[in-house]
């Protein structure tokens, strides 16, 4: 289409867009204008003589003014003034991607590496005609970019693809020199979660446009690749990691995929999913199995498919830190009810948890179990947040809210908002609206509205439910009881629970996970979850889970009461943050790359502090251990940050201290690896719209490799650097004549259909 247009026009529409139409009449306009109208006279009286219908003096004189009108435009003589770069006085930038995805070979057979290679050699007629108008400058760009000497010292061994970085490096590289433009050759497989705003500001600024060229394949074939691999960044000793594998599938529905987990080299697990129909991405869960204490590296590998071209991008891994310390849990209960004793029996065997019991036996008086000392829980419920802080999850059964002072209620919820825990609400007849929960503190954070009106009505009689996990509850991992289709029989075997709660909605961002089917009516929600703050909240609206244990129904030897609780209360301590919480990024960085550590920072009320000193210990792969200094960021409350380069392959420990006066916090050990691994192909596919995009930002153009031969015409003609204005004469474009020509054979063919010729 374009080229028509050119042809037509003289000038691509590229040309028109970047140019500015001029006039440069050969004779005064005002005459031109005088002459045209008395043309356009002559025009209507000579069709107006002749004895002709009204609609043939119509069509023969306006065929006739519009030629005229033409033939005034061509006489204003109209000019396109185009900026063009002065030959060998301008420099052409030719960034080059060299990362490792530019090894796959999709690219008529060969790798992109070769296509690239092959596409802009020094002896290319493509370079040399570049060359003839610009001096050229190569660069190579990855996870950092840099001068090179041509395509031909590209090795594709970069881990990362950094486009922002890559093109604010060349400009700051060629600031001092009139810069015509920057020729990008990439796949875009960007994931360096890099800001590419800030450097095409820089772009437009300076009017130098970028050339984007696209080299791969839009969409791999006959392929199956790992999108991400979502592993919590820590867990329990003693317990097993429900880990999630997004794939990707092209042109195998209804084939097998066959995955492998790996914990530090060592295969701990394997899974067989089917790609179903209709879907480029599924996901796949995936069950770690425990592991010692200390630091796991583990990897997903999908087993290369029949015929599959592509597996580079068949793997992922991640970091796993194991703790060992035993975590503590919270459990209040209001009455006698057998369900913390059948609830401390199911973890009895856990040494991650420990369980600590606060029972009020009579009003003032309390059963204290599993606590560490005589002191602890002496007085009741703790009274200062330090005191209630050290847990980590608190499970509230049927306690009516006046068991709790006023104080006592705000520290509930800010043991969520602000401290992170995990709270699990039970149910029971003193629980929620009908043991006067509602306008409480505790209330806003829970994920059900209470209603206390529907309570007081209630007569609390107790519905029978029978439990079913919903969709998202079958996949979570606090819920498994076994393999997916093996998990959902075990659900459907257990015996109905009961309830004698009435709730109002949900909270917006709730998510059910277990509901009830009554005898009568529709489903109702049981497990109910909902994150709150920093924290996480969750109502478990039944109070007897203990029949799941104690049912005739059920076999001796059947372990879904315990291995579910067991889950649960994991579940609930998993991602609990401590008062030094640290972040890592990248998580996985090239050699060389700078490393940024955040951590946050806490007091014992887990309020954020600015006036700690905080210092990173960074043990390198060789054992050595090296302090980074972390500073205030100024911009969020208990903030700091720091950055080290990682300079050899290997794994990286990192462990944050933080002093304020006679307060010593220590974070847990965070890790990240430093290797050559293929980062970058794990979404390989060429990224046509972020190169558009980018080009199109700084008034450059995108080109397919295998059209790049146009970037020689368009890329000439530019207002950045040194350049010089021509003006180009429009009066002469073939589409002037073939307009006239076309006039003046409608005409005469006018003539001759109504017998006037």
């Amino acid at each position: 289409m374009e080229s028509i247009a050119t042809a037509l026009f003289k000038y691509s529409p590229r040309q028109f867009s970047q140019g500015e139409v001029t006039f440069s009449p050969v004779v005064p306009p005002v005459l031109l204008a005088v002459l045209l109208l008395v043309a356009l006279v002559i025009v209507v009286r000579s069709a107006g003589g002749l004895a002709l219908q009204t609609r043939d003096r119509v069509v023969l004189g306006g065929l006739r003014a519009v030629a005229f009108i033409v033939l005034a435009l061509c006489l204003l003589r109209p000019s396109l003034v185009l900026s063009r770069a002065v030959p060998q006085r301008n420099v052409l930038a030719v960034v080059l991607d060299d990362s490792r995805s530019m090894r796959l070979p999709d690219v008529a057979g060969v790798s992109r590496l070769a296509a690239v290679r092959r596409t802009f050699a020094d002896s290319t007629a493509l370079v040399r005609q570049l060359a003839d108008k610009f001096v050229l400058r190569f660069f190579r760009f990855a996870g950092n970019s840099g001068p090179i000497v041509g395509a031909s010292a590209l090795t594709a061994t970069g881990t990362r693809t950094d486009l922002g970085t890559a093109v604010g490096s060349v400009r700051a590289e060629l600031a001092d020199l009139p810069l015509a433009g920057v020729v990008v050759v990439s796949d875009g497989a960007d994931n360096a979660a890099g800001d590419l705003e800030a450097p095409l500001l820089a772009y437009r600024a300076r009017k130098v446009p970028i050339y984007t060229v696209g080299v791969g394949s839009e969409r791999f074939t006959h392929d199956v690749g790992v999108e991400r691999f979502s592993l919590p960044s820590s867990t329990l000793l003693g317990g097993g990691v429900q880990a999630e594998v997004l794939l990707s599938a092209r042109d195998i529905a209804g084939d097998t995929v066959r995955l492998a987990v790996e914990a530090d080299g060592r295969m701990v697990a394997s899974e067989v999913a089917v790609v179903p129909a209709g879907r480029d991405v599924f996901p796949v869960a995936l069950r770690v199995p425990p592991l010692p204490a200390g630091l796991h590296r583990i990897s997903v590998r999908a087993l290369p498919m029949r015929g599959e071209v592509i597996t580079e991008n068949n793997s992922a891994d991640a970091m796993l830190r194991v703790r060992p310390a035993m975590e503590k849990v919270l459990y209040v209960e209001g009455e006698p009810r057998p369900e913390f004793a059948f609830l401390r029996r199911a973890i009895s065997g856990d040494s991650g948890i420990q369980l600590v019991g606060l029972l009020q036996s009579a009003k003032g008086k309390y059963l204290r179990l599993g606590v560490d000392d005589s002191l602890e829980l002496r007085d009741g419920f703790p009274s200062r947040r330090e005191d209630l802080f050290r847990y980590k999850a608190i499970v509230l059964g049927s306690v009516e809210a006046s068991f709790f002072t006023g104080d006592q209620l705000r520290m509930l919820g800010d043991f969520v908002s602000r401290r992170g825990g995990t709270i699990i609400a039970l149910g029971g007849r003193g629980s929620f609206a009908e043991g006067g929960w509602s306008g409480t503190p505790l209330a806003d954070v829970l994920p059900i509205a209470l209603d206390a009106r529907a309570a007081r009505a209630s007569d609390t009689a107790v519905v029978e439910l029978t439990v079913h996990p919903t969709a998202a509850g079958s996949v979570h991992p606090a819920l498994r009881l076994g393999a997916t289709s093996a998990s959902l029989r075990r659900w459907d075997s257990l015996p109905q629970l009961s309830a004698v709660n009435r709730f109002g909605p949900l909270r917006e961002g709730a998510t059910v996970l277990l509901t009830g089917k009554p005898a009568n009516g529709a489903d109702v929600p049981v497990l109910v979850v909902e994150r709150y703050g920093r924290g996480m909240a969750a109502v478990l609206g039944v109070q007897d889970s203990w029949r799941w244990q104690m049912s005739p129904r059920l076999p001796v030897e059947d372990q879904s009461h315990q291995v579910l609780w067991r889950q649960l209360l994991r579940w609930s301590l998993d991602q609990v943050p401590e008062r030094v919480e640290v972040t890592v990024t990248p998580d996985h960085a090239d050699p060389g790359q700078a490393v940024s550590i955040r951590a946050r920072v806490s007091d014992a009320g887990y309020f954020d502090v600015n006036d700690a000193v905080v210092s990173a210990q960074v043990t390198t792969p060789g054992g050595v251990q090296r302090d980074v200094p972390l500073e205030w960021t100024l911009h969020d409350d208990g903030s700091y940050a720091g950055q080290f380069v990682a300079e050899q392959l290997g794994q990286y420990e990192l462990t944050v201290m933080a002093h304020r006066g006679a307060d010593t916090m220590r974070s847990t050990v965070s890790a990240l690896v430093a290797d050559t691994t293929a980062a970058d192909v794990g979404r390989a596919e060429l990224r046509t719209g972020l190169l558009t995009r980018l080009a199109e930002a700084t008034g450059g153009r995108y080109y397919p490799l295998s059209d790049v031969s146009r970037l020689v015409r368009d890329v000439e003609f530019t207002s950045a650097g040194i350049a010089a204005r021509d003006a180009h004469d429009l009066w002469d474009m073939p589409i002037v004549l073939i307009v006239l020509v076309l006039l003046l054979g409608a005409e005469w063919g006018f003539r001759r259909y109504r017998g006037l010729a």
